[in-house]
């Protein structure tokens, strides 16, 4: 572990920014970004646009470590160069912004009201190429879609599972056990999810860091006590369907906890705008963010 990138990472003010779209999600960044789908073909060019429109993010001069703590990257993105560096190396080497890489597979089908991960067969080795890569930290994701406590159970059994191996190697894991915000009881699941993870987290030595991804939560302060816990890295605030304002003020309510946001992040920026549009674009979301994320 980078002990300069663990420190900043524990203590820094800012937040982080959400660039992990991966092959499901990519086409509806693009759309939101100006793109359709009739304008490439096949997955190299999808890629290559995505990959694109990330890099004059990252390389924006509104994008800096002033504000943003760390990026997660999607794999082809941790493979690819920005100005002839591999991108991780760009982000902390160039920008001082720490890298992350999204590792899960995506969600299996719906079962006892949640969307636990898909098996990930070569984990191993991604997280030895991410070691290699110079990566702090990686970052999962599975949903709620009940307060089930069967369900929510089983996410978070695999979570911890995962995010320990995720520790062995070296690395300090996000996991990300997404509440969906759109569910009736959503209060009573995330009631039945922090019961759980504290469950876990009083098992785990105090040497083993972690980092929690989380819906912001229907309660002011529900995740108080996770902030406060010495096993906990950072809590981080997914946007979730939210409107960037709606998100904002919401993350604002709860002290301690900062944004981890995407399309909040990057709703405003198209491919039409010029360079001095879209730096604009990005400074406005970049300091609403940032305001929330250090109430």
């Amino acid at each position: 572990m980078n002990q300069q990138q663990f420190d900043r990472m524990k203590t820094g003010n800012g937040f982080i920014a959400a660039l992990d779209q991966s092959g499901g999600s990519t086409p509806k960044a693009l759309r939101g970004y100006g793109i359709d789908d009739s304008e490439y073909s096949g997955d190299e060019e999808m890629f290559d646009l995505i990959h694109k429109m990330r890099t004059r993010v990252i390389t924006s001069p509104s994008f800096t470590s002033d504000h943003i703590l760390a990026a997660i990257l999607f794999h082809r993105t941790m493979e690819s160069e920005i100005e002839g560096k591999l991108t991780a190396d760009y982000l902390w080497n160039v920008k001082g912004i720490i890298p992350i890489l999204k590792v899960d597979k995506g969600l299996a089908d719906e079962e006892d009201g949640v969307q636990v991960m898909k098996p990930i067969p070569d984990l191993d080795e991604e997280l030895a190429l991410a070691v290699k890569r110079g990566i702090f930290g990686t970052k999962m994701r599975s949903v709620v879609k009940k307060a089930s406590p069967e369900g929510i159970k089983k996410i978070v059994d695999q979570q911890f599972e995962i995010g320990l191996k995720i520790c062995a190697a070296g690395l300090v894991p996000i996991l990300e056990p997404e509440v969906d915000i759109h569910i009736p009881d959503k209060a009573e699941a995330e009631d039945i999810l922090l019961a759980e993870i504290e469950k876990h987290l009083a098992q785990v030595p105090e040497d083993v860091k972690l980092m929690f991804k989380l819906s912001i939560p229907t309660k002011a302060g529900q995740y108080s006590k996770l902030i406060d816990d010495p096993r906990v890295v950072r809590v981080v605030a997914l946007s979730g369907g939210y409107s960037r304002q709606e998100a904002d003020e919401l993350l604002a309510q709860n002290h301690g906890m900062i944004a981890s946001f995407s399309r909040a992040l990057l709703n405003e920026l198209k491919v039409t705008q010029t360079d001095e549009e879209f730096n604009q674009a990005l400074k406005l979301a970049i300091d609403e963010i940032y305001a929330a994320s250090i109430k």
